[in-house]
């Protein structure tokens, strides 16, 4: 079963903060990959908002909300909303729509900032208005059946009824809210760009009036919308009732669609199957909102390009070039970065005439690692026509914030252009970025003219980035894109089989521990193994986890996941001693062979030499769920996250 909490930001495509249950075996939510496909996550941010910039948000969202009537994803709930169809607005209608839209608000700001708690909650929640909005259904289609239920929910199942006009009191406030409460914890609308606007800014902004006006907008949109479909939905059920007598009738076929709604949310269908039907019917009028009110920072791609990844000659040799890619604004300043590795520190101002790739990456993150073959190629290919290439390296994890760290990676990754190191998020907040990685371009005047977030769509950058060399003058002939022979970690990503998403280890955002004893924060703790469900995971031994780590104090200690992915890897590093530390993959109880990583051998041997990303599997033949293990021969290691690909 999933909630909203599935909606929020991930790091990975294959799904920060998953909500499902450990025994879960449903796949991740496919709808999330067009907003933010293959992209990490924004670190803490302490920028405020314009009250100007705020209220173009909340009209946005508002907007957005209003579209969910034209999303699949409403259908599970719409019988809970006309099951009170012709009933007065101010005692049935009003408290119910305002029940949903402050649930949804309340739950969907906890969860964004709340962590694992918040989560487990909204869980049990979900699950006590499932069986309550059951027994309203059953209730609908026969009140003599549920009479014979148990008196207490007998009354609350009434109170239920009354509020839709299904008995034969008049209904009330209290039990019209009580279904609102309860429709509201079952509301799982489909991650457009713009409800992907709104809870990427809650998980960054954390818990504040801005992130909780928001949501709470985007419901009331929502809201709307359903008033404006009852009212015309309670006069057609109302002519009904008049001229064909249907009334008990009317009332048994919406006890029928309450309990399909139940069964439909149950059973993960309306945030598994309805979510892949509406991103293609909603998307573009609410990316049409978005770009009509330049909502930062857009969504998609600013411009169709050719389809055959080729440059074009234009026709005309005496015409200058145009590209048709739009303009974004001014690019801003690149100052700020603690230090600059592979070059002098560069400025915006002596950068013009130039073409700019300015790449925002960190070099622990699968999405960026993936990446950086086509970044190189395309910083080789273009040089001499112009093109600058800039990394922007902002850590995550404090590790990263390390220099030496930094320039290992650079040398291990043989990046060749200049690197600005933004430890200070400085230059990151300055493009108002939110993702690694993630790519913007800049022509020759300095404005910028495309972005892309995440991995992917090559083909489709470096056709802009040919655009805007040939505006700025550069005589291009058609070429073919770039291909790198990306191999080991670098590999692409196989897409169709990623049943797994990123897990954090550190109990901030940890998420599926299975290890019966709970996670005890900042002390040390002797950790049993259970068995996982798919995607749950587990310690064994002797190991303190902290806010972004896990760190072994003893000798032999583990940990176990059940995924299901062509590749795994983890983030791991030698501790504070730097000493290295030796380990042993197992899959399935047995040495990984064929399916080893990068960074084992056939018989699952392997050492943490360094704090940084370790491929640990590949599997060879057909990608099936199997249980990873990975035990450490001395103590000290650390352990941070988990990624899939």
């Amino acid at each position: 079963m999933y909630s909203f909490v599935s909606l929020l930001p991930q790091r990975n495509s294959s799904v920060h903060f998953p909500a499902k249950p450990d025994t879960s075996e449903i796949p991740p939510p496919s709808y999330i990959a067009p907003l933010l496909v293959q992209a990490h996550r924004r670190p803490e941010s302490d920028q405020s908002v314009s009250e100007e910039t705020m209220m173009t948000l909340l009209i946005i969202a508002y907007l957005g909300g209003v579209l969910t009537i034209l999303s699949p994803c409403i259908l599970p709930i719409l019988p809970f909303v006309f099951a009170r169809a012709g009933q007065p607005f101010v005692k049935s209608t009003l408290p119910m729509l305002t029940g949903m839209a402050a649930t949804f608000a309340l739950v969907a700001t906890l969860a964004a900032v709340g962590g694992n708690w918040a989560i487990r909650a909204n869980e049990y929640g979900r699950l006590a208005a499932i069986v309550l909005l059951a027994l309203f259904g059953v209730s609908l289609l026969s009140p003599r059946f549920a009479s014979t239920l148990a008196r207490p929910l007998v009354d609350l199942g009434n109170n239920l009824v009354n509020a839709s006009g299904g008995g034969r009191t008049a209904p009330t406030v209290r039990s019209a809210l009580i279904l609102g409460v309860a429709t509201g914890l079952l509301w799982a609308p489909c991650a457009g760009p713009i409800l992907g606007l709104v809870l990427t800014g809650a998980a960054l902004q954390g818990a504040n009036l801005e992130t909780s006006f928001l949501l709470a907008a985007y419901a009331a949109g929502a809201a709307t919308s359903l008033a404006v479909a009852l009212s015309v939905g309670g006069k057609i059920f109302a002519a009904m009732k008049r001229s064909l007598g249907l009334g008990d009738h009317i009332r048994q076929v919406l006890g029928a669609a309450v309990l399909a709604g139940v069964a439909i949310i149950a059973l993960g269908l309306d945030t598994s199957l309805l979510s892949r039907l509406s991103y293609a019917s909603t998307a573009s009028l609410e990316q049409a909102v978005l770009d009509r009110l330049h909502a930062k920072p857009p969504a998609a791609a600013p411009s169709e390009l050719a389809s055959n990844d080729t440059t074009i000659v234009a026709a005309d040799a005496k015409k200058p070039f145009r590209s048709d890619l739009p303009v974004e604004g001014y690019a801003p300043s690149l100052d700020g970065a603690v230090e600059w590795l592979n070059s002098k520190p560069l400025t915006t101002e002596e950068l013009r005439g130039k073409v700019v790739l300015v790449d925002f990456w960190t070099y622990s993150c699968i999405n960026c690692i993936r990446a950086i073959p086509y970044t190189k190629a395309w910083a080789e290919k273009y040089a001499d026509q112009g093109l600058v290439v800039i990394g922007v390296h902002a850590p995550e994890f404090a590790f990263e914030k390390k220099i030496d760290n930094v320039k290992s990676a650079i040398d291990d990754f043989k990046i060749g252009y200049p690197v600005a190191v933004d430890n200070d998020y400085k230059i990151w907040r300055a493009f108002e970025n939110s993702y690694w990685p993630a790519a913007y371009l800049i022509d020759a005047k300095g404005q910028i003219r495309y972005h892309h977030f995440g991995e992917g769509n090559y083909g489709r950058t470096e056709k802009a980035i040919q655009d805007l060399l040939r505006e700025a003058g550069s005589e291009m002939t058609a070429s073919a894109p770039v291909t790198p022979d990306a191999t080991g970690v670098e590999a692409g990503p196989d897409l169709g089989n990623i049943r797994s998403g990123e897990t954090y280890l550190g109990y901030e955002q940890a998420t599926n521990f299975s290890s019966p004893e709970g996670l005890q924060a900042d002390a040390p703790q002797n950790y049993s193994i259970s068995k996982p469900g798919l995607n749950g995971w587990g310690l064994s031994g002797n190991w303190t986890v902290g806010k972004d780590q896990a760190t072994l104090d003893q000798a032999g200690g583990g940990i176990t996941y059940r995924f299901s992915a062509r590749d795994l890897h983890l983030v791991l590093g030698p501790g504070d001693e730097a000493k290295p530390v030796r380990f042993q993959v197992k899959i399935d109880g047995k040495s990984p062979g064929p399916d080893h990583g990068s960074d084992i051998d056939a018989d699952g041997n392997g050492a943490v030499t360094a704090t940084r990303l370790y491929q640990l599997v590949r599997q060879s033949g057909t990608v099936a769920a199997r249980n990873f293990e990975i035990r450490f021969l001395d103590p000290g290691v650390q352990a941070y996250a988990f990624t899939f690909g």
